[in-house]
């Protein structure tokens, strides 16, 4: 089975609670998993999977506790060859910048040589009342690619 780091980008709650869930989930699988809701980069293992759990905020914009571990990438440009990973993108397709900080940072561990476990799930907070359902749907097909 996988160890697996879900690192939350949250500005209300809703990416933590999205990750809580999802921990419990893989856990009952069998998975090894840690939350992070404070990520700072080089605290974290590059050994793990990532799997990143991102609301957008603002005009696109990062949450504040995702802020300083977005700027460590952007400034330290680490080789990531090594790292896998997966993204859960939370915002609100009202918005021209839906779910935008996902986004964001899937391209920039995609830039930096991650490589990509499945598709970035993107969740309609104004469509999806529980975000919990969609990303558990969601880590269905995801485990898949985990046991691949």
């Amino acid at each position: 089975m996988s160890t697996i780091t879900l690192i939350t980008g949250s500005t209300l709650g809703g990416a933590e609670y999205v990750a809580d869930h999802v921990a419990d989930l893989l856990t009952a699988q069998g998975h090894q998993t840690d939350i992070t809701n404070q990520p700072q980069f080089d605290q974290l293992n590059q050994d793990t999977i990532w799997l990143i759990i991102c609301s957008t905020h603002g005009a696109g914009d990062y949450p504040d506790n995702f802020i300083a571990f977005a700027n460590a990438l952007a400034d330290q440009n680490p080789t990531l060859n090594q790292l896998k990973f997966a993204v859960i993108g939370l915002g609100d397709s009202n918005y021209d910048t839906f779910c935008a900080a996902g986004k964001n940072i899937q391209a920039r561990l995609l830039s930096l040589g991650a490589t990509q476990l499945g598709e970035r799930l993107d969740i309609d907070v104004s469509m999806t009342p529980v975000p919990e359902d969609a990303a558990e749907i969601w880590l269905e097909e995801w485990q898949n690619v985990l046991n691949d």
